[in-house]
């Protein structure tokens, strides 16, 4: 089997990592992929965005699975242009992809299939959002509807914090049309989790529990981004919670998305509060996350393919994913400024010395090779250094004995990548 994977940062070296090691796989393709990808598969100069000329690819070199990363081709109708001309695709048509295109239509979605979720309004004008933030009370939750990779979400604190939020993406375009409509949200007190499961528009195949860390700084402090860290499994999400979070969740918006007629074939990730044993739903993304799509493929026992097939063909339902009964936990390096900008360029030392550790995979981001052959920074999130122990205190020890051997200017880490998990009342 030949397999493509479309994207190029630090989820789609993980899965053309995990795809790379199968059995039934004779060859990975990524396009465009990157120089660290290059590693595990053959890049093509084909972006993202040229679906047509994915298809053309796909045709022409005898691809037999397709498998998208990032979210903006299936938001743009990858799938429905793949499907029309025969090719076998994993993931979301465009109708479906919305549930991560647009926050107001996940919205709906979850009042519609009765999933616990925020009180919420959507605006298109700046003074009714205003009003009805401050009838939310504080803190308070202002998101982009669209795409905005990460960062279109606003907790805050203060009525002048939410009326610069809002104003910023409502009259000076800070997102642009991705923030031409705004959600305005209750603010859910907890510990959040990422709950990511694979369906065939039916069943469900649930993966391990993960946590992501959306904050810049330690202790959760700063601008969100596109996460800093991620580890699974995550303990606050035990057998019972799953079972809970499948059938109170996930298979409800399931069933509600083909009750309009929509044929959701792909992942279906649920970020999650949880709080006195109670979930409820903060968003939708129908994606691998990342960085939790990293320590999930170190997890996985199971052929990624298998679980990807069964989702195409419908047999979801009759397909469970096997997990190593052990821990992987990814810390994101990062340039110094992100998310706001930060330089390109740097020479990036010691990642050979950080992969050659057992245990530890160093997926690249952001990275490329300069004339002298040397990795450099060209991204905000560089490195997703992931490793794999016994428990989630090996795991993080491992990661960061990894982390201290990769340098360059002005890095940028978090060091308390599952602290929660260790010492649960950590803050």
């Amino acid at each position: 089997m030949r397999v493509l994977v479309i994207g190029g940062g630090g989820r789609e070296h993980a899965l053309a990592w995990k795809l790379a090691s199968d059995a039934r796989v004779e060859k990975v393709f990524a396009a465009p992929g990157s120089a660290g990808i290059s590693q595990v598969a053959e890049c093509v100069a084909v972006g993202g965005g040229d679906i047509a000329g994915l298809a053309n690819l796909v045709s022409e070199i005898g691809i037999d699975l397709t498998v998208v990363g990032p979210e903006a081709p299936l938001a743009d109708g990858i799938v429905d242009v793949f499907r029309d001309r025969g090719l076998r695709i994993f993931g979301p048509d465009k109708r479906g992809a919305e549930l991560e295109a647009s926050k107001a239509f996940t919205k709906e979605i979850l009042v519609e299939a009765g999933v616990p979720t925020a009180a919420y309004g959507k605006f298109r004008e700046l003074e009714p959002a205003k009003k009805f933030a401050r009838e939310l009370g504080l803190p308070v939750v202002v998101k982009a509807d669209g795409l905005a990779a990460g960062k279109g979400v606003v907790i805050c604190q203060t009525y002048e914090e939410a009326d610069g939020a809002l104003t910023s993406m409502l009259t000076a375009g800070a997102f642009g049309e991705a923030g031409a409509t705004v959600v305005v949200e209750e603010f859910l007190e907890g510990e959040e989790a990422s709950f990511i499961a694979l369906t065939d528009g039916k069943g469900v195949i649930s993966l391990a529990p993960s946590q992501d860390h959306k904050q810049v700084f330690d202790g959760d402090h700063g601008p969100n981004t596109g996460g800093m860290g991620a580890y699974s499994p995550a303990p606050i999400v035990d057998a019972a919670m799953a079972d809970e979070v499948v059938a109170t969740v996930i298979q409800p918006t399931v069933d509600a998305l083909r009750g309009r007629g929509i044929d959701y074939r792909g992942v279906l990730y649920a970020g999650l509060m949880i709080k006195d044993g109670r979930p409820k739903v903060l968003e939708y993304n129908c994606r691998f996350g990342d960085p939790e799509c990293q320590p999930l493929m170190l997890r996985l026992d199971s052929s990624l393919v298998d679980l990807i097939e069964a989702c195409i063909d419908g047999n979801a339902q009759s397909t469970r994913a096997i997990w190593a009964d052990d821990a992987a936990v990814c810390v994101v390096m990062a340039s110094g400024g992100y998310p706001a900008a930060y330089e390109k360029g740097h020479v990036i030392t010691g990642i050979d010395d950080a992969a050659a550790l057992e245990g530890v995979e160093v997926f690249h981001a952001g990275t490329s090779r300069d004339d002298g052959g040397n990795w450099v920074n060209i991204g905000g999130r560089v490195l997703g250094v992931t490793a794999r122990a016994d428990s989630i205190a090996d795991a993080t020890q491992l990661a960061y004995t990894a982390v201290d051997k990769i340098a360059w200017k002005d890095v940028h880490v978090r060091r308390d990548i599952a602290r929660k998990a260790i010492s649960p009342n950590a803050t």
